[in-house]
């Protein structure tokens, strides 16, 4: 039998739990990139970056294709780029609720 539901999705927010791991997606988000691409965009070194697309790949957030010698990394699926927006939408929401919070507490604090 595989693995629970509730472990899959865990190992899956595990894949996601390092900023240059969001930042690689967010720029597949824009297209297909090569590795010599992605250095450029997130200016770590490579074998940090390579550690990092083993991670997304190992929980089938990227695919690759190679062409040649250059091997070329994409979202998995749509849901991918999908899941990264609603993230940003869960922080928009709490970043205001916080904001709200914020400015009720000093206000409480000033009377």
């Amino acid at each position: 039998m595989g693995m629970p539901l509730c472990e899959a999705k865990s190992a899956l927010f595990r894949g996601l739990a390092h900023p240059v791991r969001i930042r690689v997606l967010e720029l597949l988000d824009e297209g297909p990139k090569t590795v010599r691409q992605l250095l450029d965009a997130v200016a770590i070194e490579r074998a940090r970056l390579s550690q990092q697309l083993t991670v997304l790949r190992g929980t089938g957030l990227v695919a690759t294709r190679r062409a040649g010698n250059t091997v070329e990394y994409s979202l998995s699926t749509p849901e991918v780029a999908e899941l990264l927006h609603a993230a940003r939408q869960v922080l928009t929401h709490v970043t205001l609720g916080q904001g709200q919070l914020l400015a009720e507490l000093r206000l409480e604090q000033a009377s």
